[in-house]
């Protein structure tokens, strides 16, 4: 039986950096993070999604009914499980928040 090769996770490093920019605005001004619940609840309204960013969004509003401190919120969204890897695939959640 073969080993199964490991695939090599995809780190681009401007969605990296762009993140760890929403997640310093989001630590000095929790109050955006009500842009990203308005942006969720818009996207959801949309009829035809990816079956990938329905369920990051899916995951957003679990972190948002779990009511996790802001950085808690923030350290869920960088940790490397399933729910924060979900959720950095589509930094599109988080648009208007460094505005």
């Amino acid at each position: 039986m073969r080993a199964r090769r490991q695939r090599k996770e995809k780190h681009h490093p401007q969605n990296q950096q762009y993140l760890q920019s929403v997640i310093e605005a989001l630590k000095a001004n929790p109050e955006k993070l009500n842009i990203v619940k308005t942006n969720v609840a818009d996207y959801q309204d949309q009829q035809y999604l990816k079956k990938g960013f329905l369920l990051a969004l899916e995951r957003m509003e679990w972190l948002f009914e779990a009511n996790l401190t802001i950085d808690e919120f923030c350290q869920q969204i960088l940790a490397d499980d399933y729910i924060g890897i979900r959720i950095r695939r589509y930094p599109l959640i988080f648009k208007g928040v460094l505005d």
